[in-house]
């Protein structure tokens, strides 16, 4: 991706497919990352539903799935290298240390790893790092945004439910 990406998915109608994918996943980062925005550590880590689900535990989520499908699937490198959890239901548990700050540096920097490791594959070409075999970027790509997608309507919901206290 280019240094200074598309202002938004809007900006990039005639251009290719790639450029596209890229600017749709970096809105829905930027979307799900903002759902942070102006809540107390309490709010963003209050427990509403009976999982373990919480604006805080979506965007350390949302890291995991940066390095499960862009470092894992692209580089191969297994989860206990890259330092994540062997399962998604663990990525949303809360450290001590996770705060709002220190969640959204990691987010940030796994976004920008994310970004390093896609650069130089094609859209055709294929991750071998998955479990499910090798799958082609442009399907990582779209996983990932259906997953960044469904998570910000999940957070959505939840900011709704503390602004509205």
């Amino acid at each position: 991706m280019s240094a200074d990406p598309p202002a938004s998915a809007e900006d990039v109608v005639d251009h290719p497919v790639r450029v596209q994918f890229e600017a749709f996943l970096d809105e829905h980062r930027n979307a799900l990352n903002r759902c942070l925005d102006g809540l107390t550590e309490e709010q963003v880590r209050r427990s509403l539903v009976p999982s373990r689900t919480t604006l805080l535990g979506l965007v350390k989520h949302a890291t995991f799935v940066e390095k499960v499908w862009f470092d894992e699937a692209v580089t191969c490198r297994p989860r206990a290298e890259i330092g994540i959890p062997a399962t998604p239901d663990e990525s949303f548990a809360l450290d001590e240390d996770d705060t709002t700050a220190t969640v959204r540096r990691a987010h940030r920097a796994a976004c920008e790893a994310s970004r390093r490791a896609t650069s130089s594959p094609g859209l055709d070409d294929l991750a071998h790092g998955n479990r499910r075999g090798p799958l082609p970027l442009r399907w990582v790509y779209l996983h990932v945004l259906r997953e960044l997608a469904q998570h910000c309507g999940h957070a959505d919901i939840l900011r709704e439910q503390l602004v509205d206290e």
